[in-house]
């Protein structure tokens, strides 16, 4: 007997909204784009309000000369010495932070003890919540009077004569040293616990073939887990890299907000990208200024941008490196 309320010709929206797969694909087809209006708003935002720094000093604002300046008084803003802070800051904070991070994680998922793995899994999360401004009253209080200033004097004194650690630092520690130490234990916990995860989602399977044809347990770590997980370790890498570029409140209290020194040394006060705009965004009384924040804003945006971009190639060359049949 054939049903009265289905029409034998036509479109039926109840058994279309009954099946369901089509109405899911819809929703989340719109929530993927809407991702990607989002984001190309925020750029046209960004730009279209950053119009008069460009049309005031073209590419000069980022170009990489020694004598930038960044003077709002002058209404001169050139943002090399700015840039430089983020990089090196970044960058030292990634270089020092990954290998703690992956060491952590390999202890955490492959040779803690298991009434220790979940207090400390707990832990490395609750550093990861903390927020960044209590990051910066320890370290203006604590850290760097008592940890960073003793050390950046060592570097100084011991290996002054590299460009990195050129100069000495000030006595209240305040420096681009001070802010890749702090963001090393804020970008720490993200890295190891992404990470973690990464190693503890690998299938027991790859650790018990290891093993069973007479690999140690430290070969099967390095020599089967770690390239097996080398793409999602990447993603994790360049997430604490993207935080460690962006980080505001933390790097702003402890970097010493010099926008004009351009060399590349730790040992020196700087400015990042982030920290400038937050310092100096309230205080901003021309237009000009104003604008040229919202380049650098600009800036940060297109880096961030980039390296997302480089970041989804290596995982995508690693995942192909990878068998198929290991990753089944």
């Amino acid at each position: 007997m054939a049903k009265a309320d289905t029409p034998r010709n036509g479109f039926d929206l109840r058994r279309w909204w009954r099946h369901g797969d089509a109405a899911w694909s819809g929703i989340v087809i719109a929530m993927a784009f809407f991702v990607l209006v989002i984001m190309i708003a925020i750029g046209w935002s960004v730009w279209s309000a950053s119009a008069d720094s460009r049309a005031a000093f073209g590419w000069s604002f980022v170009a990489p000369t020694s004598d930038s300046n960044w003077d709002p008084v002058n209404s001169l803003f050139q943002a090399w010495p700015i840039i430089t802070g983020t990089l090196t800051t970044a960058i030292i904070t990634i270089f020092l932070a990954t290998p703690i991070s992956i060491a952590i994680a390999i202890f955490m998922s492959e040779l803690c003890p298991l009434w220790l793995r979940q207090p400390l899994s707990f832990m490395i999360e609750m550093l990861a919540a903390i927020p960044s401004v209590v990051y910066g009253l320890w370290g203006i209080f604590v850290f760097l009077p008592k940890v960073v200033a003793p050390f950046g004097q060592f570097l100084g004194a011991t290996f002054g004569w590299l460009p990195l650690l050129a100069g000495s630092i000030p006595p209240s520690g305040t420096s681009r040293l001070a802010a890749s130490l702090i963001l090393t234990i804020m970008v720490t916990p993200t890295i190891t616990a992404v990470t973690r995860d990464v190693l503890l989602a690998i299938p027991n399977s790859q650790r018990e073939a290891a093993l069973a044809i007479g690999a140690t347990r430290w070969e099967m770590i390095w020599q089967v887990l770690l390239p097996y997980g080398l793409s999602g370790m990447l993603g994790a890498i360049i997430l604490g890299l993207g935080r460690a570029l962006g980080e505001t409140m933390a790097v702003t209290m402890v970097i010493g907000n010099n926008t004009v020194e351009s060399t590349g040394s730790l040992l020196v006060p700087g400015a990042t990208l982030a920290s400038t705009i937050a310092n100096e965004f309230a205080e901003a009384v021309t237009k000009l200024h104003t604008s040229a924040l919202i380049e650098l804003g600009l800036i940060l945006f297109v880096i961030t941008l980039i390296l997302n971009m480089i970041a989804r190639l290596l995982v995508w060359r690693v995942a192909s490196l990878v068998p198929t049949d290991s990753r089944a």
